[in-house]
């Protein structure tokens, strides 16, 4: 019988444990601010008074913030735990950090 080869522990990396667990809960956030648009959309056509609109207006931009470094959050995890060396680990929060730079 032969051998079968070992494969080196470092050179495949890891599954996303975060991933799916992450991506659920931004879509569900994502949903949730869906809702607080149609909630808008609803209260201007009703003619509600400015300030109560903003007030919704201000929590839904909130909310998609909150979405936004959820999200950002998952790709720091994911480069921590899927980059196979340091240099890698290092390129990819660097990545992650250019984005929030630009978009936050």
């Amino acid at each position: 019988m032969a051998a079968t080869p070992k494969t080196p522990k470092n050179t495949t990396p890891k599954p996303s444990v975060y991933r799916s667990e992450h991506q659920r809960d931004v879509v569900n956030r994502l949903k949730r601010i869906e809702g607080q648009v149609r909630g808008l959309i609803d209260m201007v056509e009703a003619g509600r008074p400015c300030e109560d609109v903003a007030q919704q207006m201000s929590a839904a931009r909130k909310a998609m913030d909150k979405a936004f470094y959820r999200m950002m959050a998952c790709s720091v995890m994911e480069a921590v735990t899927t980059t196979e060396s340091e240099v890698d680990t290092f390129r990819e929060v660097e990545r992650s950090a250019r984005i929030l730079e630009k978009y936050a």
